[in-house]
């Protein structure tokens, strides 16, 4: 860290504390941005063509990696990466570990209560994974029958969606989105559910794996990017950083160096 980092970080922490003594407000968020001239950005590193982070290699790919530097860049600061989850997410935010979670966030009515959305960038179906070996799962209507059972990851949209719409299948809440993936590969489920950049992982990289897709919609979800409530000066102006991405071209340019135009939202 240099002497100029330095300065600026203590520069905003005095600023801060002379807020809270005075009793005034401390600064608004994009404030806090702006003198930091850091976005702090919260991501799931194992999201396949979203915010994915190469075992090898540790850098960081996907869509949101770069529409976060887009929206840092258009903020006139820098992006900083924090790992977060699905299942962390909203205390990621409520503890101020990061200033937005920009990792295609479903927007749910759960989240909603608890989150601040963007407008949508992104939307998808729901779709299944199996093994090639499995008989039991040969097309989607073989999914909710009994005797099959369907792993989904705790604290994902997938969780909430499956548990309304399963009638006869058994729903296995697992803790992550590893385990969902070992249940199915091991036998123990039949299938797991996922959203489609996820399904693109997993067929690119598992041999043994096979997609079963609707086959017509099932269940839409607007992805977007999350703030803690309150945050109505950071959402307006990245709302305005997204729409002119999306006019200008570069949210459908970030899409299809992942193979994700197919579920831009317009």
């Amino acid at each position: 860290m240099n002497h100029r980092t330095i300065a600026r970080s203590a520069w905003v922490a005095a600023a801060l504390s002379l807020a809270q003594l005075a009793g005034a407000a401390p600064p608004d968020r994009l404030q806090r941005i702006a003198a930091s001239h850091t976005l702090r950005v919260c991501i799931w590193p194992d999201y396949y063509g979203i915010s994915f982070r190469n075992p090898k290699t540790q850098q960081l790919s996907g869509i949101d990696i770069d529409n976060a530097r887009d929206v840092a860049a258009d903020l006139g600061v820098s992006a900083q990466f924090v790992d977060s989850s699905f299942a962390t997410l909203i205390d990621d935010l409520h503890k101020d570990r990061c200033d937005i979670a920009m990792f295609a966030i479903g927007i749910t009515p759960q989240r909603m209560e608890k989150l601040r959305f963007t407008q949508p960038h992104l939307a998808s179906d729901i779709y299944a994974i199996t093994t090639k070996s499995n008989r039991r799962i040969q097309r989607w209507d073989d999914i909710d029958r009994p005797g099959s059972v369907v792993a989904v990851a705790k604290g994902t949209l997938h969780e909430t969606v499956m548990k309304d719409r399963l009638k006869a299948a058994e729903l296995r809440v697992v803790d992550t989105p590893a385990a969902r993936e070992q249940e199915v590969q091991s036998g123990r489920a039949d299938v797991f559910m996922t959203d489609f950049p996820f399904s693109r992982r997993m067929l690119d990289f598992n041999d043994w794996a096979r997609l079963i897709s609707p086959p017509e919609t099932y269940h839409i979800t607007p992805y977007a990017w999350a703030m803690a409530p309150g945050e109505t000066g950071l959402q307006a102006r990245v709302d305005q950083v997204l729409a002119t991405m999306k006019r200008d071209g570069r949210l459908m340019a970030n899409a299809r160096r992942y193979g994700l135009d197919p579920i831009v939202a317009r």
